[in-house]
């Protein structure tokens, strides 16, 4: 999470779930995937994806996101 926030998740919980449990505010539109505010980066993955799109993980540890800041949401 940014800002060196730091929260446990289970496999298969929301992102956004998770981020908002841990006081992070991802900024969402359709949650659906077709507005693209909610785009964030996972260290290690080559792509950025979707946080309305993806939940936690089966099998890693930690995982690290960097979200991008979009003024428009």
């Amino acid at each position: 999470m940014p800002d060196g926030v730091n929260t446990t998740a289970k496999a298969g919980e929301p992102l956004l779930t998770v981020a908002a449990r841990a006081g992070v505010h991802i900024s969402s539109g359709c949650l659906a995937g077709a507005c693209h505010a909610c785009e964030i980066e996972i260290t290690g993955e080559e792509e950025p994806t979707l946080a309305c799109l993806r939940s936690i993980p089966e099998g890693v540890e930690a995982i690290e996101i960097t979200m991008f800041d979009d003024p428009t949401w």
